[in-house]
Order: C-alpha cells, then structure tokens, then sequence
C-alpha cells in the first residue's frame, strides 16, 4: 500500500490510499498491511483535532514500529515542519 497523509490535497495518482487525519493514518499502520511508501504533510489543518499534526505519525512509528519499505516523502510546504519530521525520520527510521 501506498498511504498519502494529508488533510487538504489529494495523492498524485489513483494507486495511493489517503488519510486525512492522524488517528486514520495510525488505523492502517496497526492494521498489519505492508506499507511500501508513505508521502506526508505536517500541518493537520481542520483534522488536527484528531491526532494532532502529522509530524504525529512519525513519533507513532518511532515508538512502535511499523515503518513504510521506502523512506518517507514529506510533501509540507512548512519549512520548519519538514526539517522536523526529516530529522525524526533521520534518527528513528531504519533507513
């Protein structure tokens, strides 16, 4: 599976599943379905209130596993928000 996080925008093609929210990106993680590439924004916008930021999804995986087969993409146009979730990826991921 291909899992496209974000609140606003839609996956560049058809082939990705999108989350709009934290708790639904967490809800496939925990399902057991092998994720090969995972593409994320950091800000949650209206959906913040469920899970918070997106930037949540990486401490998720820090903490219990279940990182994508590829490296994440951080699609953010938040500067500040992608360097921070490139350094969690950076420190915790397997890559």
């Amino acid at each position: 599976m291909k899992l496209f996080v974000d609140d606003v925008r839609n996956p560049p093609d058809v082939t990705w599943t999108v989350a709009r929210s934290v708790n639904d990106a967490i809800r496939y993680i925990r399902a057991g379905v092998v994720i090969t590439d995972m593409s994320l924004d950091h800000d949650a916008g209206d959906y913040a209130h469920d899970g918070g930021d997106f930037i949540k999804i990486l401490d998720y995986l820090a903490e219990y596993g279940g990182w994508p087969v590829n490296r994440p993409t951080i699609h953010s146009m938040n500067p500040v928000g992608r360097e921070n979730m490139h350094m969690v990826i950076d420190r915790y991921g397997p890559y």
